[in-house]
């Protein structure tokens, strides 16, 4: 049975920091992402990195987020992580995990590429 399972969610003012966490069992996956859901608006692609032979690949990053936010996977442990820095509060949300393999490289942006998704971490960054 897969699943995908996020930790680190949280209360933080802004300028703070956190750490997102998502392990996934069951199989491992190529590419592994975090999208992020507002209140009343559509989830939205955060960030994706693809592995590609064993190997970090590239990652992916929405607008909002370049600079501040970084991606990265311990494939060791079949984890993803989404290092959050200098949050503001329009970055609260509820943060979900999605994972999936053969993913074009031009759709890792795209939801419904996703067959694999975690439960969601909420994410609150006061003013």
């Amino acid at each position: 049975q897969v699943q995908l399972v996020e930790s680190g969610g949280g209360l933080v003012q802004a300028g703070g920091s956190l750490r997102l966490s998502c392990a996934a069992s069951g199989r491992t996956f190529d590419v592994m992402a975090w999208f992020r859901q507002a209140p009343g608006k559509e989830r939205e692609f955060v960030a994706a990195v693809r592995w590609l032979g064993g190997r970090f690949y590239y990652a992916d990053y929405a607008d909002s987020v370049k600079g501040r936010f970084t991606v990265s996977r311990d494939n060791a442990k079949n984890t993803v992580l989404l290092q959050m820095n200098s949050l503001k509060p329009e970055d609260t949300a509820v943060y979900y995990c999605a994972a999936d393999n053969n993913v074009p490289t031009n759709s890792v942006t795209r939801q419904y590429e996703y067959h694999y998704w975690g439960q969601g971490t909420q994410v609150t960054v006061s003013s």
